[in-house]
């Protein structure tokens, strides 16, 4: 793998320089169609008869940060920067630069006007806006594609590559690409499908929704309400609740099998190496959300912790069990004295945080709620938050 990575390197660096020089035509697509299977990037299409002469705008998915570059080894194509600093590095991976920074609208009428010249090549549009592996489903479809023209031309995208996951969440381009140069191939399907006109007094949002159900039907995968803003807010809550290359129990990529799970399948599960085809062992997963656990309640017992996960599988319902006394427990003796007492009572941690207790109480402590009426009225999202606070400390 690391002897292909440094060969593909330097054969990469011939395959720009040619594409750079060369003009936009038949002859330029083979040949570096040619030169990209020694990089190991094999382009397959099917029913190429279907594509459309006089086709404008071309829909399709988004699996990988190269699949305009793709595309464009079959036909002239142009794909809009959408994100990123205009320059030498946007230029140089294809991307078309419209000097647009403001809102939707001034790229669409951008584009409605980059489209109104028949001498320039179609554009290729991406609706989803983020990137996922495709075997699951595809994120919604955005409405401004759809608002260039009144008939687009769907193109079915699918990738597959040996030993390593295709387009893994959160990573970059440049990784990608590194990823591409060491497996010994990447072979991208590029599946032609008849255009679709808009129909009489059909809205943006409705035509981008239908094309969205077509494409779906031909990759075989379902048709999703997430938008790219519900991956990147999703993406955000995974780099802040865990450390691990996976989120556990509470997340979507928690649990017996999480790389089956909707959202590992959308965005791509984390690049393990062969020996681990199914992510971490159950063991060390559980082992890791005990210790979360262990962080949160240094004062119960490590297997008793593992024992409860076992069964919930989520970090937060253990806690959860444990502070209401579901599970019972005998405090270790070595953390019993750091907190206000040894107790797994949610309500006498928040009472010895919120300061209501000054010293350990002389009386043992239950397993239950306690009846005060101050916390009584504490909810269970306070109480815990309570105790966060308190264990951080």
């Amino acid at each position: 793998g690391l002897c292909l990575l440094v060969l593909r390197v330097f054969i990469g660096v011939h395959v720009f320089l040619v594409s750079c020089a060369l003009p936009d035509s038949v002859v330029r697509r083979f040949i570096v169609r040619v030169m990209c299977s020694v990089l190991g990037l094999l382009v397959r299409q099917s029913d190429p008869r279907l594509r459309a002469a006089g086709a404008r705008v071309f829909i399709a998915n988004h699996v990988t940060p190269f699949d305009h570059n793709v595309v464009s080894l079959l036909t002239s194509c142009n794909t809009p920067a959408l994100s990123g600093a205009p320059g030498f590095i946007c230029w140089s991976r294809g991307f078309m630069e419209l000097g647009v920074t403001g809102s939707r609208a001034e790229l669409v009428d951008s584009l409605k006007e980059y489209s109104a010249h028949q001498g320039n090549p179609p554009l290729l549009l991406f609706p989803e806006e983020a990137a996922t592996n495709g075997r699951a489903g595809l994120l919604r479809f955005s409405s401004w594609p759809f608002s260039i023209l009144d008939v687009v031309q769907p193109v079915a995208l699918q990738v597959r590559r040996p030993l390593v996951a295709v387009s893994v969440a959160d990573s970059s381009w440049i990784t990608e690409l590194l990823w591409t140069f060491f497996v010994p191939f990447t072979v991208y399907q590029v599946r032609w499908m008849p255009s679709v006109p808009r129909r009489a007094d059909e809205r943006s949002e409705d035509f981008a929704l239908r094309v969205q159900e077509l494409l779906a039907m031909e990759l075989g995968v379902v048709s999703t309400r997430i938008t790219a803003a519900d991956r990147t807010e999703h993406m955000k809550r995974l780099r802040h609740t865990s450390r691990l290359p996976f989120a556990p129990g509470g997340h979507p990529w928690g649990g017996p099998g999480y790389e089956t799970s909707a959202w590992a399948l959308l965005l791509g599960g984390p690049q393990v190496p062969p020996s681990l085809p199914g992510g971490a062992p159950e063991d060390v997963r559980v082992g890791a959300m005990a210790q979360q656990v262990k962080e949160v309640l240094p004062h119960v017992p490590l297997e008793v912790i593992r024992t409860d996960l076992v069964q919930t599988n989520c970090v937060d319902t253990t806690i959860a069990n444990l502070l209401e006394g579901r599970v019972p427990f005998f405090p270790e003796s070595k953390e019993a004295g750091d907190l206000p007492a040894p107790s797994t009572s949610q309500a006498a941690a928040a009472s010895g945080i919120q300061g209501s207790v000054a010293a350990p109480s002389s009386k043992p402590a239950t397993k239950q709620f306690a009846k005060s009426s101050v916390e009584r009225h504490l909810s269970l999202q306070e109480r815990k938050r309570a105790l966060y606070d308190y264990a951080r400390r």
